[in-house]
């Protein structure tokens, strides 16, 4: 099957210091600025997941998600290793440090309006070291759910208004 657009030119619309939106043939789409990347965490033990939620300015809402966060984000560490940042990033959303992440490949999370790609991490053997919360400004709250509770937290977070990010469709499979 061949795309008339994927010979044409890719054209810079706009770009800032996270994201880059951008032109190529009859579509438009965003990416990720300066080769960051993103990294999400599925840390599930003892039958319990950890959940963060938070404000979503494009949402105007609190939004459950996995903890996830940029990888080579800042200026002095733009090659780091994805595991690091997991690690760092679970323990500084959750309050939890993984003895172990496990690498479970690259996911892309809405190929039709962004390019952006993740890495899924599976986390385990976890300790908890803080309350968790993320770094100042963020005001992200930690929730650990039980597996079979999932979809009732689910359902009562909607009803408060709260956004749902499409990852957690992972966990409501039959088990």
């Amino acid at each position: 099957m061949s795309n008339i657009d994927a010979d044409a030119p890719i054209e810079t619309m706009w770009e800032g210091r996270f994201i880059t939106a951008k032109r190529q043939g009859r579509w438009e789409y965003v990416s990720r600025s300066r080769g960051i990347r993103a990294a999400v965490i599925l840390a599930i033990e003892n039958d319990h997941v950890l959940l963060v939620e938070q404000y979503r300015v494009p949402l105007g809402k609190n939004c459950i998600e996995l903890p996830a966060g940029l990888v080579g984000d800042g200026d002095d560490n733009s090659d780091e290793d994805a595991s690091i940042a997991a690690i760092r990033e679970l323990e500084e959303e959750t309050g939890y440090r993984a003895e172990t992440m496990e690498d479970c490949g690259e996911f892309y999370s809405s190929p039709g309006m962004v390019s952006e790609s993740f890495s899924l991490f599976k986390a385990s053997d976890l300790i908890k070291t803080g309350d968790g919360g993320g770094v100042e400004g963020e005001n992200i709250t930690v929730h650990r759910i039980a597996l079979p509770d999932l979809g009732s937290f689910i359902e009562r977070k909607r009803i408060e208004g709260a956004a749902i990010d499409v990852r957690l469709l992972l966990l409501l499979q039959p088990r």
